[in-house]
């Protein structure tokens, strides 16, 4: 079993930036691959970045890339997504997301391909 504890969102000034920290609490030592994804009011959910087990692998999408950073500390147990110049159209409420890592190397860019899901923190950019 593993539980996911999302922080560091809240209000923001566009062109701000924030840090957003994601908590594994694991029973058993379990590979996982994970991945930061938003849901912002009347819009599908949206995968931002993705990391691999090892940290090597990563991904971002379109709107999110040149201006964000996924890493993790496996040994905090602890992922973290960096985002840079937010605009007003970053509001949403981000959730991070895990699914145990079939290998090292592998990410995972689809909502639906992971597992386990945290309760999500609020980031809200003001213009």
């Amino acid at each position: 079993q593993v539980q996911l504890v999302e922080s560091g969102g809240g209000l923001v000034q566009a062109g701000g930036s924030l840090r957003l920290s994601c908590e594994l609490s694991v029973r058993t030592f379990t590979r996982y691959a994970m991945g930061w994804v938003r849901l912002a009011p009347g819009k599908e959910r949206d995968l931002l970045a993705a990391i691999s087990w090892s940290g090597g692998q990563t991904y971002y999408t379109d709107s999110v890339k040149g201006r964000s950073t996924i890493s993790r500390d496996n040994a905090k147990n602890t992922v973290f997504l960096q985002i840079n110049s937010l605009k007003p159209e970053d509001t949403a409420v981000y959730y991070c997301a895990a699914r145990v890592a079939r290998d090292t190397t592998t990410t995972w860019t689809i909502p639906d391909e992971y597992a386990v899901w945290g309760q999500g923190t609020q980031v809200t950019v003001s213009s």
